[in-house]
């Protein structure tokens, strides 16, 4: 599992195991946000699963299934409901993480500018330019 920071209550992760739980309490996280679908890979652990083995723990869990670049307003609500509906901080998973931190950047984009939010995806390894039309349309200063 590799956690990429992207803010102090926001972070992604390729896909995380039931083994990794125990080191994500101890980092402090505190809500698990899957946003991949069950099946992408032989032996990826099932959503319910881990939904089941995190809410054992006391994280918060949502799993909000992203097909790789489909990303609709419905999912990107849903994330935001998600960040906002529980404890911070959060981390989010995906395959790469790329899914996750896009959902965080267009979930986001009516809060902070796209330059903001392409500066920080950028700085925990992720090139979110081709959303940057997407991210400017949504902000409203």
């Amino acid at each position: 599992m590799d956690i990429k920071p992207v803010t102090p209550d926001f972070a992604v992760a390729d896909q995380v195991t039931v083994s990794d739980l125990e080191q994500l309490k101890q980092l402090g996280y505190q809500t698990l946000i899957c946003n991949r679908s069950d099946g992408e890979a032989e032996g990826q652990p099932t959503a319910d699963s881990l939904a089941a083995a995190a809410k054992a723990m006391g994280f918060g869990w949502a799993w909000i299934p992203i097909s790789s670049g489909v990303f609709t307003d419905e999912a990107v609500a849903a994330f935001a409901a998600a960040l906002n509906g529980h404890a911070k901080p959060a981390l989010a998973f995906c395959r790469t993480g790329t899914r996750s931190v896009t959902l965080w950047a267009l979930s986001q984009a009516g809060l902070q500018p796209a330059e903001a939010l392409l500066s920080q995806a950028s700085a925990a390894g992720y090139d979110l330019s081709a959303h940057a039309r997407r991210l400017a349309d949504r902000h409203q200063p």
